[in-house]
């Protein structure tokens, strides 16, 4: 026996655990750089620090000059490691580099065939290619309250596992299938978005390009007795060849999948008419046709999950619930708000406290509530972050979507601050309005909704 073999009754967990953590590298929209040259470079860097921040932006990069040049933005995405910074020696580093494209939708799939249908022509879905810049930023800007995010990641990784392991579909098997639902304005297509937006990067060693093809539900059903069925075989005809490209990744995004999948039962009961059963069997055979394919996945969002068919459920291999943001999260939203205002000098420059500081500032410490303006900043931010977590308690208490959240600075200014407010001048002391202003028109604002909202009920 080697006398150096680990011992087998060895406690596990005196061995040292080292972490994945993935890096994302953007590049500049002309850098010409080799990707691998790119992945180098960073490695090196990253390594050379000491310890390295969960998630953070690494800076000091722009001394070495080949990163320099080619390289936009360098961040340390958040890990399933508990402590907020790792050592070196904890970290097994992977490297993405990506350059974005700045183009939008750059095809739309028709869901007419010519003949009689061309008056019925409309558009059946867009797709888009990724990375796109117009998606940067959208995964870090959803908060939920749970850990649904990396979820997501995990799983995607776990398919991936079983596909390269090349496991028997008739022994395991998995669909490639995910389902969000839950009330409006929750985040749940643009959870989509960006995770589609993720993988791109993250698989980006195993794919040269990925696409994010989105369905448009309402447009797969025809005037035409019978024609529906056939529009939803002709759109996945045209997904098969994308996916045939196997250095590239396909999302599949079918938004309110209701529309698509609730006919089958009123069609069965003879509510509805048959034509909606055809669509929703083409749809579910489409679907079983895709899942043996490694480089696809299906997303589907739906507001009123009842209404789904039973049969298209059972297909997906996550059911994911994507509640109301809670007061934490809630508070998240509107730091990450507030922080964007103030950095484009909207706003007078504040330290706006994190989650876990105003926790801790309401455990022992009161607000202020005189509205004096207050010159000492420990006291003025310590009263911005009590009175932002009131304002976020107040939200929860409404139930208020994060799409709605993130339109209270645009109503502040429109109605409470509008014509008091002007921005100052270049050079001034004061680069924005009071944050305190904002708070008051943010709250006004909350209240306001309140009672709109309880004359619709």
């Amino acid at each position: 026996m080697d006398p150096k073999q680990i011992d087998p009754k060895q406690d596990v967990a005196a061995l040292p655990t080292k972490w994945t953590v993935h890096v994302e590298v953007r590049l500049k929209t002309r850098a010409s750089a080799r990707f691998e040259s790119i992945r180098a470079l960073v490695h090196a860097y990253a390594t050379s620090l000491k310890r390295i921040h969960l998630p953070s932006t690494l800076e000091g990069w722009e001394d070495v000059p080949e990163l320099a040049s080619s390289v936009e933005r360098i961040a340390v995405c958040e890990a399933q490691c508990p402590s907020t910074s790792l050592s070196v020696e904890e970290m097994v580093l992977q490297v993405h580099v990506y350059q974005p494209s700045d183009g939008d939708a750059f095809e739309e799939f028709s869901n007419s065939a010519g003949g009689r249908n061309e008056d019925d022509d409309t558009m059946a879905a867009s797709v888009c290619e990724l990375p796109n810049r117009s998606y940067e930023g959208l995964w870090d800007a959803l908060i939920y309250a749970g850990n649904i995010k990396m979820k997501l990641l995990d799983y995607i990784h776990a398919t991936l596992v079983f596909s390269d392991a090349n496991v028997d579909f008739n022994l395991v098997s998995w669909n490639r299938v995910v389902l969000l639902h839950g009330p409006p304005g929750t985040g749940k297509t643009s959870l989509c978005r960006a995770l589609a937006q993720k993988l791109s990067i993250r698989l980006s060693h195993r794919y040269s390009h990925a696409r994010l093809l989105e369905i448009n539900s309402h447009s797969l059903f025809s005037k035409w007795f019978s024609e529906s069925g056939k529009l939803v075989q002709r759109l996945f005809t045209s997904i098969t060849e994308l996916v045939e490209e196997e250095d590239g990744f396909v999302v599949v995004l079918i938004d309110e999948v209701e529309s698509l999948t609730a006919a089958r039962a009123g069609a069965m009961a003879g509510t509805e008419p048959s034509d909606g059963l055809r669509v929703v069997n083409a749809l579910l055979t489409q679907l079983d046709k895709l899942k043996q394919r490694k480089n696809v996945l299906i997303m589907a969002t739906s507001n009123l999950v009842k209404a789904i068919d039973t049969a298209f459920v059972d297909r997906a291999d996550i059911i994911q619930y994507v509640d109301l943001p809670s007061r934490e999260a809630i508070y998240e939203i509107l730091r990450s708000c507030l922080c964007e205002i103030i950095a484009k000098g909207i706003v007078d420059s504040i330290n706006v406290p994190s989650l876990k500081q105003v926790q801790l500032l309401e455990v022992v410490a009161k607000p202020n509530t005189s509205r004096t303006d207050n010159t000492d900043p420990q006291e003025r931010t310590k009263n911005v972050g009590l009175r932002l977590l009131g304002l976020a308690t107040e939200c929860r208490a409404q139930g208020m979507s994060g799409r709605a959240l993130r339109r209270l600075p645009v109503l502040a200014l429109a109605r409470y601050i509008g014509v008091g407010y002007a921005r100052s001048e270049p050079g001034s002391a004061q680069r924005g309005a009071a944050v305190e202003l904002w708070l008051d028109g943010m709250e006004k604002a909350v209240l306001d909704q309140g009672t709109e909202r309880e004359k619709l009920l």
